[in-house]
């Protein structure tokens, strides 16, 4: 049984070690791809976004921060989605890059003329090779069991990652289209 002065211990040190991944996984995000990224954000008629699993979780909390800076966005395969369109975004998340959903959702949006911007750790992955913006984080993909990148379990370090990059990217964007907290807060749900 864990003892409380162990715990403690324990504790402190896994935080350490996961913030400093992270850290480590955040500072190396190229910036001329989260400039493409940002930039067209705000140009996108409509933003879709589409993960599996823990990544799809990641994909969705962004989705309500794009709601709440008064986007028009929606994620894949809700009842409420519509079609995708030329002119519209996709964001697709990915560890693998090879997610076999993710990767058809993509090479559909491409096809019909969505932009599309895959976030993954593999670059040349199949989802990689659809991105029209890469964002390459250098997180272990969850078959990754090597503990070279990352001493997490599975995917845990990318998908940790995919959601603060996409929260400071939310940051980013409130400040640049001049979101006041009360401005966001308006856009948040009312019937909790």
């Amino acid at each position: 049984m864990f003892k409380i002065d162990e715990v403690q211990i324990e504790l402190e040190q896994a935080i350490a070690l996961v913030l400093a991944e992270n850290q480590r996984v955040l500072q190396a995000v190229s910036s001329p791809a989260i400039a493409q990224f940002l930039q067209a954000i705000p140009t996108a008629k409509r933003i879709f976004v589409e993960g599996e699993g823990r990544s799809g979780l990641a994909m969705r909390m962004a989705a309500m921060r794009l709601m709440h800076l008064g986007l028009q966005d929606y994620v894949v395969g809700e009842t409420i989605a519509p079609s995708i369109r030329s002119g519209d975004l996709l964001i697709a998340c990915s560890g693998s890059g090879e997610t076999e959903g993710v990767v058809t959702i993509a090479t559909k949006a491409k096809a019909i003329g969505a932009r599309v911007v895959v976030v993954t750790t593999q670059a040349e992955s199949t989802l990689g090779k659809i991105a029209d913006t890469l964002i390459q984080l250098n997180a272990a993909a969850k078959q990754d069991r090597s503990q070279q990148q990352s001493q997490q379990f599975a995917g845990s370090l990318f998908e940790q990652s995919t959601l603060l990059l996409f929260d400071a990217l939310f940051y980013v964007l409130a400040q640049n289209m001049d979101k006041s907290a009360e401005t966001l807060w308006a856009q948040h749900t009312n019937l909790e």
